[in-house]
This record gives C-alpha cells, sequence and structure tokens, in this order.
C-alpha cells in the first residue's frame, strides 16, 4: 500500500514530467516550424500534410528527449522538496532513504512502460510520416542509403549485385544476378549495364543484357541489347533508406533484421542498434531518475539553480557518450549490444555511487 508520503512524491514526478514535456515540445515544434517554413514554402508542401508532419514530428522528437525531461524534472521537484526541508522532515520520521526512494521507483517503472509503448509501437508509425514528409519537401529525395557495392540474397539460390546505385533515378549500375541450384552450384548468371525500373510496364529494363547458362561442361551464351522482364524484389529493396528500422513496429523489426542478415547487407549494424536503443530506453528512466535525487535531495548553497545546471551537464554528457557510441557500432565493427549497454553502465555505476553517497 501506498502511504500519503508515497502518493505526494508520486504525484509531483509525474505531474511535473508531464508538465514539462507538454511545455517543451511546443516549444520544440514552433523552433523546428520558424526554421523549415520557408523550404516548405518554396516546395509548396500542403497545409494539412504539414499538420500531421507536425503532429509525427512531436512524437518523434519528444520520445527523443523523454529521458531528459524525466531527468530535469526529477531534478526540479527533488530540488523543491529539499530547499522547503521536506526531504529532512520525511527521513527524520523515521522512513530510511532506500524508503523514500520507493515512489520514485513507481514513477519510473510507469514512464518506463510509457516509453516502451511509445518506442515499439507509437514511434514507428510516426517516423514514417515524418521522413517521407522531410525527404519529399525539405530535402527534396535526398534520401540517406547506401549506394555502391550492394549485395542482397533473394532466397537460398539466387544473389544479386550492384556497383552503384542512383535512388532518385532508380537505376542501378553493373547489375548481376546469379542462381545455384540446391547442391550450391552454378546454374546461371545474369549481367547488365544498368537495372531500371519501368512503371508503366511493371517490368525492369536491363541494357546490354548478358546471360550465361551453364550445361554440364558447356556454357550457353545469350546477349540482347535490351531486355524487359520481372524480378522477385522491388527497385528500391537493392538499399533500403537508413530510417527503414525506424519505421517498424516491435514484431517488424524483427523479421525486417533476420531478413537482412540473410541478404548480407552491409549496414546491418545500423538496424540492430535501433532495435537495442529500443530496449534501453526505459532501462535509462530508472538510471536517470535515482541520479537525479542522488544529486538533489541534499539542500545546497546556490540551490535549484546549481541542481539544474549540473543535471543539464549530466545530460549532455549522456547525449555525448549515447552518440560516440552508436556511431562507432554503424560505422565500424563494434558490437551494436555493447554501444547501447556502455553509457547505461556507466551512468549506472554513477548513480549506485550518488545514491550510496546520497545516504550518508
Amino acid at each position: 500500500m501506498l502511504s500519503i508520503i508515497d502518493k505526494y512524491i508520486l504525484k509531483r514526478y509525474l505531474v511535473t514530467f508531464s508538465v514539462m514535456l507538454l511545455m517543451f515540445i511546443p516549444i520544440g515544434i514552433m523552433a523546428h516550424l520558424a526554421e523549415q517554413l520557408g523550404r516548405m514554402q518554396d516546395n509548396e508542401a500542403p497545409l494539412d500534410e504539414i499538420l500531421i508532419y507536425l503532429s509525427n514530428f512531436s512524437i518523434y522528437i519528444g520520445s527523443m528527449l523523454i529521458p531528459i525531461f524525466l531527468f530535469l524534472s526529477v531534478i526540479f521537484f527533488t530540488s523543491k522538496l529539499a530547499s522547503n526541508t521536506e526531504i529532512v522532515a520525511i527521513l527524520s520520521s523515521g522512513i530510511s532513504f532506500n524508503r523514500f526512494l520507493k515512489p520514485y521507483l513507481i514513477g519510473s517503472t510507469i514512464v518506463a512502460v510509457f516509453m516502451l509503448v511509445m518506442g515499439m509501437f507509437i514511434v514507428p508509425y510516426a517516423s514514417v510520416g515524418f521522413n517521407e514528409f522531410t525527404f519529399k519537401y525539405l530535402k527534396k529525395g535526398r534520401q540517406d542509403r547506401v549506394t555502391e557495392n550492394i549485395f542482397n540474397q533473394l532466397n537460398a539460390n539466387d544473389f544479386i549485385y550492384v556497383s552503384r546505385f542512383d535512388p532518385t533515378r532508380e537505376i542501378g549500375y553493373n547489375f548481376t544476378m546469379e542462381h545455384f541450384n540446391d547442391e550450391n552450384q552454378l546454374e546461371y548468371k545474369l549481367s547488365a549495364a544498368n537495372i531500371r525500373w519501368v512503371p508503366t510496364d511493371s517490368v525492369y529494363r536491363l541494357t546490354s543484357f548478358v546471360k550465361r547458362t551453364l550445361v554440364g561442361e558447356t556454357e550457353v551464351l545469350e546477349s540482347k541489347p535490351r531486355l524487359d522482364t520481372i524480378f522477385p524484389f522491388k527497385i528500391n529493396d537493392l538499399t533500403p533508406v537508413s530510417y527503414i528500422a525506424e519505421t517498424k513496429n516491435l514484431f517488424e523489426l524483427d523479421k525486417f533484421i533476420a531478413d537482412q542478415k540473410r541478404k548480407g547487407a552491409s549496414n546491418i549494424n545500423t538496424y540492430i542498434l535501433v532495435k537495442y536503443k529500443r530496449w534501453a530506453l526505459p532501462v535509462t528512466a530508472f538510471i536517470l531518475t535515482f541520479i537525479a535525487v542522488a544529486v538533489s535531495s541534499q539542500k545546497r548553497r546556490g540551490g535549484m539553480g546549481v541542481n539544474l545546471a549540473f543535471g543539464i551537464f549530466v545530460a549532455f554528457i549522456y547525449v555525448f557518450f549515447d552518440r560516440v557510441f552508436g556511431t562507432l557500432a554503424e560505422q565500424s565493427g563494434f558490437s551494436p549490444l555493447l554501444a547501447v549497454v556502455t553509457p547505461n553502465l556507466i551512468f549506472g555505476v554513477l548513480g549506485f555511487y550518488l545514491i550510496q553517497r546520497a545516504k550518508r
């Protein structure tokens, strides 16, 4: 059962967090709109699409900033409790510091569940509209893709390769496709100077087409200046956009990663990193909550301002570590799991140390 003190602290926890979230997200929307309004007007973005984009933007950006807002809100209201000598009164009544942390634990659990549901199901849906609008009206089709040396495995028998892909014109250059039988022996190989999707005819157009078929010890050669045909893949499947993993919910993402592993995608770490970050984000809520309580539960010279300044400093350090290790995982052989666990482990140890120090 929750005591009156538990309910009081838990209410302050959730209300302060909600108010801070509702205050700063509109400010972020207005700042972003002021920055991008000129591009929206130049590219003639419809008003209804702009409104949908801003709603998706608020969810997309808000989910990224929730841990920071949570951290600062806990520092804010806990510092007020300390400055009003309420924490001293609570501990003097015989309540231990561990027992004092109970409502914070409950509050962080509620926020963690909220973050988990958002990250797994709500944010992916918002990410679709946010990114599509961005590349349609703000970046004019300059989508971030891997465009060179693209290798994909379509199934157990078929492998394709293009040396370069132009996503704007939807053309792949130096296209090859190899088909192997069940004994892993090459049966035929297709090659072309380029491959282009022709939407009017719903076919692929191969230029300078060559097919080499192996029949026993004999090689049969077939060539045409142009060939229209069909393949069991979409032209954009050659290289998904970099944000594709962000648009997948929990179940879709697992299937997508397994599919990309089978295809031998070169940027698989980017997708795995997105998955691990979603699971790690709720853990961050607990870590930052206890760090915030530890640094703000004592009355300090300088008051709340000192605590908030320290909180902002810690928040920036956390974001720095998160970005550095994320970049290492995406652009090198660093493990995505370690890239996600390391910042939380560092700050988890810091939180434990600060809590032990606060108890004394």
